[in-house]
């Protein structure tokens, strides 16, 4: 799953582990979610969409071969 959370944290100028302090999670949580390496529950990712007030889906994607016909 791709995601826009590195976009979205250099946009506000935050450093990996001020996200990380907000969402309650280490900065290295914060780096492998970034680096899609860890997809997050249900609950981070709504607290993740919370920080940046925005939806999940408008910061998580699927990557192409994550669809099924």
């Amino acid at each position: 799953m791709r995601n826009d959370i590195k976009a979205l944290r250099t946009d506000r100028r935050w450093s990996q582990a001020e996200l990380g302090r907000a969402l309650e999670v280490s900065r290295q949580t914060v780096i492998a979610i970034e680096n899609g390496r860890y997809d997050p529950s249900l609950p981070l990712a709504f607290r993740i969409a919370a920080v940046f007030g925005s939806s999940i889906e408008a910061i998580f994607h699927p990557d192409d071969g994550d669809l099924s016909a």
